[in-house]
């Protein structure tokens, strides 16, 4: 059985409205609330980047699972804001948490479906028995052109999780992914934001890509919608994921738990892993849990899983999503400014 060892989540404690980032561009601030469906969104500390997240997550992915981390055999970060253009961040993390150094390290992108393609990565290793344990994250402290509607929704945030065969919390039973060429959203090599083709980004990259992965698992894994419990979709607004869910005749019920776009924003590589661990922190044994991350570019990886008793024996040994979405402190445009360094000298 090859599954989730353990997991962990951090988000950091800033938070900026909707309505105060709506104020100082002259936008209605319903409008937006409407529109994007998102109410406030997290923000890095001044000394927080993508790297100090994913070491955050990790470090409570290893409480969680109890293991030991000299027993880790890969690394594999997913990321589209790493702190330097030339340089692992998955070294750093090794270095941070104590992993061997005889270890596979990699730095994975593929815009907001990293994360999931990094977990997908670690599964095929320790399936293979190249590797006992390892681990997978998606972090990211995304950016926004002030004054974009990106800005309303990029955040910060991540999870990490490791994976192996033994004390799985979650077993892992189907995978299925899909990619195609649809340029939806790019940033070019020194630029400072990226950009985006507005409603393009619906229907024939998120759309197409997250309901094809996600009809396509369940016929390779000869499920139906009724036998699944929670669906966790990519966030990048409050509204995709539950349009997505509507597409598919999904009830809301069973994705509200893993939204949280409308209370943290769109942490990019990040969201679906953190999704998946809200709904981890709630599940029972039994539970079923379908996951479909997606990337801009673009494509969806969809994972299925079933949570094991294991679980319970593991819990409250680390923070919950939601004690990190409760643990904040507002800013006001000008202080996220410099916490954003968005003044360019």
């Amino acid at each position: 059985m090859e599954g989730i060892v353990g997991y962990g989540a951090y988000v950091p404690r800033f938070r900026i409205k909707a309505e105060e980032i709506a104020r100082v561009w002259g936008k209605d601030p319903d409008t937006i609330k409407k529109g994007l469906g998102i109410r406030e969104k997290s923000v890095p500390d001044m000394d927080e980047d993508s790297v100090t997240i994913a070491v955050a997550a990790a470090r409570n992915a290893l409480k969680y699972s109890g293991i030991d981390p000299r027993e880790i055999g890969a690394i594999f970060i997913g990321s589209e804001s790493p702190p330097y253009a030339v340089k692992p961040s998955s070294t750093i993390i090794a270095e941070a948490i104590g992993a061997p150094t005889e270890l596979m390290a990699a730095d994975f992108e593929f815009a907001c479906k990293a994360g999931t393609q990094a977990m997908l990565a670690v599964l095929g290793f320790v399936k293979s028995g190249m590797i006992k344990y390892g681990l997978a994250i998606g972090s990211d402290t995304s950016q926004g052109r002030p004054g974009d509607a990106l800005e309303y929704s990029a955040a910060a945030g991540g999870a990490a999780y490791i994976i192996g065969k033994e004390s799985v919390i979650a077993e892992i039973k189907e995978f299925y992914s899909f990619a195609t060429d649809t340029p939806d959203f790019w940033r070019r090599e020194g630029q400072d934001y990226p950009r985006h083709g507005a409603r393009f980004t619906g229907e024939p990259a998120y759309f197409r890509h997250v309901l094809s992965a996600t009809r396509s698992l369940l016929e390779k894994a000869g499920a139906s919608l009724n036998d699944i419990d929670y669906f966790v979709f990519h966030q990048p607004n409050a509204k995709f994921p539950l349009r997505a869910a509507r597409k598919l005749g999904i009830p809301k019920e069973k994705v509200l738990p893993g939204l949280l776009n409308p209370v943290i924003g769109n942490t990019y590589s990040g969201a679906t892993p953190l999704g998946l661990a809200a709904v981890l922190d709630i599940a029972k044994p039994g539970d079923t849990i379908l996951a479909t991350g997606f990337g801009s570019g673009a494509g969806s990886d969809s994972m299925l899983l079933e949570v094991t008793p294991e679980i319970e024996k593991k819990r409250g040994r680390t923070p919950t999503v939601k004690d990190y979405i409760d643990r904040k402190t507002y800013l006001t445009y000008g202080e996220y400014v410099k916490h954003r360094n968005k003044l360019k000298m």
